[in-house]
């Protein structure tokens, strides 16, 4: 590979993959991973675990750190200030500069902000960084009150870590359910109603108006548009997140929301790429995917992709495979496989289960002529993202997938399937006798094809 120098912006699950699969095929590359957040890889998903006394940033990190020196990945903890792309060369915010046969920008995110009033002021922040678990121990210290603007992923995970300081929280969503962009209304109840039992605040159609600072520049309130006043001493904007790319703005880059790339990663300027959730392709991968991909497990499959055709003769596009998800609300995880709009469109239907005590539910999507399963979500119930992965891509009949749902059951020895629940209660609402798939001893252990 004629000992490329390949620096690599960004030091997140996109980039570190590609530099350690990069590794893995070229030992020759000299691989450089910039970024100025931490020092080392560590997992993001764990911030809250850290703020929480579960673990310890130490705990956090999966590699040793003598990892990067045995595999001669360098590393360079700095800000990127610009980069020269005619020269081919990174420019640093302290001075300094590299110079790059191929460039890799895996700049991650940033917490959104619409201009607020009063967003800028002390104790106001999201939570996306190392920094901003650092000034969230800082701005949440010794408090009793925080809002929360913003009812997504990141806004449930904070709302856990100020309720584990037993600090009062009161949640604000615009929507008229908890997370409704994303999922349907029964789930987004269930989990609103879940929301509460763990004494959070929520409040459903509600938006900010203005953060109100007091004369040390410090949060002290906010109003909400219908003027409501809430006194509190922390605020928390957690409505989504954007592209990590303002310094690249004013280049030749191409750019829209992220980095224009295609389904090989490229961008408009040759032996520059750009992957994770800093990258925007400019038609979607999948018809079930969207252009910009922020989610964990897409960054790892960009990184493998990407460097995959850096050591390859022949390139290969981008094929993301079936749409999946997982979340907890609080101690409620949810699965999604496949697609499960929030409304349904003319030919699809559904099928909704949930138990009796509104901790657990199913939903399975397919379609009304020939009954082949679109989608699949599930609260409180683990399953196998394999048995739905293979139902989907087959197309199977969605009562096959109800008949052997048994299957899916991730971890059976330490919970209760309610499988037999389920087809009871679609038995019942569809004038069925259909009954569960009997399976041997062997097949238990072993698993069989369906």
């Amino acid at each position: 590979m004629n000992n490329r120098k390949i620096i690599i912006i960004g030091n997140g699950i996109a980039g570190i993959t590609a530099a350690r699969h990069i590794r893995k095929k070229d030992v020759g590359a000299e691989i450089l991973v910039v970024s100025g957040e931490s020092d080392h890889f560590f997992s993001r998903t764990a911030l809250m675990y850290i703020y929480m006394g579960h673990m310890k940033y130490a705990h956090t990190k999966p590699y040793e750190d003598g990892f990067w020196e045995k595999n001669r990945i360098n590393l360079k903890r700095a800000w990127v200030d610009t980069v020269d792309f005619q020269g081919k060369k990174v420019e640093y915010r302290d001075g300094g500069t590299d110079a790059y046969d191929v460039l890799i920008l895996a700049t991650g995110s940033k917490p959104n902000k619409f201009g607020w009033p009063g967003q800028d002021l002390q104790g106001v922040q999201g939570l996306y960084s190392l920094q901003d678990l650092e000034r969230m121990e800082q701005n949440t210290k010794d408090i009793k009150k925080a809002v929360i603007v913003g009812g997504g992923l990141i806004g449930i995970e904070m709302a856990e870590m100020l309720a584990s300081r037993k600090i009062e929280v009161t949640f604000l969503v615009r929507e008229e359910n908890f997370w409704d962009n994303v999922l349907p209304k029964e789930e987004a109840q269930l989990i609103g109603r879940h929301i509460r039992e763990h004494h959070i605040d929520l409040r459903l159609g509600t938006e900010l108006g203005e953060i109100i600072g007091d004369s040390s520049g410090r949060v002290k309130a906010v109003s909400t548009k219908s003027g409501e006043k809430i006194d509190c001493q922390f605020v928390g904007l957690t409505v989504g997140v954007s592209p990590n790319i303002e310094f690249l703005r004013n280049s030749e880059l191409g750019t829209n929301r992220g980095i224009l790339v295609n389904e090989f990663f490229q961008t408009n300027i040759p032996d520059v790429y750009a992957i994770g959730d800093c990258a925007e392709f400019k038609q979607a991968p999948a018809p079930d995917r969207r252009n910009i991909e922020q989610v964990w497990y897409t960054g790892r499959m960009h990184g493998e992709t990407l460097a995959h055709n850096l050591t390859h003769s022949k390139a290969v596009p981008y094929k993301p495979g079936i749409w999946f998800n997982s979340a907890k609300f609080f101690d409620i995880e949810y699965q999604t496989y496949g697609t499960v709009p929030t409304a349904l469109p003319a030919d699809w239907d559904w099928f909704y289960w949930e138990d009796p005590k509104g901790k657990r539910c199913f939903r399975i999507v397919f379609g009304k002529s020939d009954k082949k399963i679109k989608g699949v979500n599930a609260l409180g119930w683990r399953l196998r993202h394999a048995y739905f992965d293979k139902a989907i891509a087959e197309g199977w009949m969605m009562e096959k997938v109800l008949l052997h749902l048994q299957k899916a059951n991730f971890d059976p020895e330490f919970f209760d399937s309610p499988h037999k629940d389920v087809l009871a209660a679609y038995n019942e609402q569809y004038g069925k006798s259909l009954q569960p798939a009997l399976k041997s001893l062997f097949q238990n252990l072993f698993g069989t094809k369906v």
